[in-house]
């Protein structure tokens, strides 16, 4: 094989190692970390499940209730809530927001769509450096193979 085109062939495999696969690896982990807000946004029940007890303690005009609370780690410790009628709600970068529950069911259909497009961008860019990684790799091949049929 000429200097030349084993430069060319090994600058395309270079771009994929150094460039390609770390933003490619990059990109995975930004996706995760959302699922994970996303976990701990809903971490037992689903959004409509969250809406739908929001609903059910505002219908049923509870005032008190006891409950089990996540501590981390899956170690739960029982609380009571003497008053209902507000609640903290993790509106991101480590901030509560002491709300009423309609105020909170405003809320969540706005921080659903904003993970949902975040994972979308982070799919569509996890899919487009994937398309490059293969577009990138058909050329070195490409350029291999012409390289053998003029020789």
């Amino acid at each position: 094989m000429d200097r030349l085109t084993e430069e060319k062939i090994q600058r395309f495999e270079e771009f994929i190692d150094r460039r390609l696969k770390p933003d490619l690896v990059k990109a995975i982990s930004e996706r995760d970390k959302v699922f994970e807000q996303q976990k701990v946004l809903y971490p037992f029940v689903t959004p409509s499940d969250l809406r739908k007890s929001l609903e059910n303690l505002e219908k049923n005009s509870v005032t008190s209730l006891r409950s089990m609370v996540n501590l981390g780690s899956e170690v739960y410790a029982q609380a009571e809530v003497p008053d209902t009628r507000h609640i903290f709600v993790d509106v991101g970068l480590g901030f509560h927001v002491e709300l009423t529950w309609s105020e909170a069911l405003n809320i969540i259909p706005a921080r659903e769509e904003k993970l949902a497009k975040q994972i979308e961008e982070y799919t569509r860019l996890i899919a487009q450096i994937k398309a490059q990684i293969k577009m990138v790799s058909l050329l070195s091949s490409r350029l291999y193979v012409v390289y053998l049929e003029l020789v």
